[in-house]
């Protein structure tokens, strides 16, 4: 299997018609500037660079912004920066995310024409009341005529969704996740909302209005609705917005996040309590009260397992007063574990 590679470009707000209120794309992306294909024609080269493995798949990804709200002569520009390297086949295609009212099939025509493969798109939810709160500027509809356009037109279809937007609901959020399962992206993208600086969210934060989750809430919302995609076969690429100076934790220096459910580490918080829960619900199997039990996984998983800091096996032990060995095996299958009662309590 070629190692996947992804040569990221931010082209914040660059066409987003919509101010929504949760949103600053240039703290969020960490880019202020206007993209040319100069810009794009260095970053890919720079990044081919220091590609190391050569059996790999490398894909141009435009992140931020809304790629085909941009005027159409510009995303030519930039899609044409990209088309040598795929050419030469030093690239195999192009990921671009956008807004679901951005979408059509003159559109679609063009992205083919300059080898787009996957198209992301910003959902957030499928609800229209939380939409509309939120000053997001789409429909529900919205979402699935273009996700529907995009399937139809051979593009591996992707979705952004978030927890925690104003007036959302646990509830709520399940329901998005159920209604873009019935949408059939091959992947999404989770993000609990953060307070971002110089948004009208944090004016709504500032004054009582908004009160953000807790990291704790985020990861028991985030993980039912991981469990969902899951279930269905769909892959979870990304949990929490990506770290970078401005997205950091709230109250250092250079951090633009004000509030709300940020940790380094988001990812592995859901993923290990995911885990905890499925080795609880095993050991509450047992028919005796268990002391001591061995977890067999995959090397790839056992981190999680063990929970971030150890949190998991602190967590057994406090709660239930369980020890626990881990033992790496290769014959386990990733996502899958053996326990084994090494001791119970008389």
């Amino acid at each position: 299997m070629k190692k996947e590679y992804i040569i990221p470009i931010f082209v914040p707000h660059l066409g987003c018609p919509n101010q929504c209120t949760f949103c600053n794309q240039r703290k969020i992306s960490g880019q202020t500037k206007m993209v040319t294909a100069k810009d794009v024609d260095e970053t890919i080269k720079y990044y081919l660079k220091h590609f190391k493995d050569n059996h790999k798949y490398v894909e141009v990804a435009f992140f931020g912004g809304s790629f085909t709200a941009i005027e159409k002569e510009k995303q030519i520009e930039l899609l044409e920066a990209a088309q040598k390297y795929i050419k030469n086949k030093q690239v195999h295609s192009i990921r671009i995310s956008t807004r679901p009212d951005c979408i059509d099939k003159e559109i679609l025509k063009r992205m083919k024409k300059y080898n787009v493969k996957t198209i992301e798109l910003g959902v957030q939810s499928t609800n229209n009341y939380i939409l509309s709160r939120c000053k997001r500027g789409h429909t529900g509809e919205d979402v699935k005529k273009a996700s529907k356009l995009i399937r139809r037109f051979g593009f591996v279809l992707g979705h952004q969704m978030m927890v925690g937007l104003p007036e959302s609901t646990k509830q709520d959020e399940i329901n998005t996740a159920k209604e873009l399962i019935k949408l059939k992206p091959k992947l999404v993208r989770i993000y609990p909302v953060l307070v971002i600086k110089d948004t009208e969210l944090e004016e709504e934060y500032e004054k009582g209005e908004y009160v953000p989750l807790t990291v704790n809430q985020a990861v028991e919302r985030c993980k039912e609705i991981v469990d969902l995609f899951n279930r269905n076969k769909i892959k979870v690429i990304r949990i929490g917005l990506q770290n970078t100076e401005e997205i950091s934790e709230p109250g250092t220096e250079k951090s633009s996040v004000v509030a709300g459910p940020y940790h380094p580490a988001f990812r592995q918080l859901v993923e290990s309590s995911m885990w905890y829960d499925s080795i609880v619900n095993e050991i509450k199997k047992v028919n005796a009260k268990v002391k001591k039990v061995k977890i067999k996984a995959n090397d790839i998983n056992v981190n999680n397992i063990i929970g971030h800091r150890k949190e998991n096996i602190i967590k057994l032990k406090d709660i239930y007063d369980v020890d626990v060995v881990i033992e790496k095996s290769e014959k386990i299958k990733p996502g899958k574990f053996e326990l084994e009662i090494l001791e119970s309590y008389e």
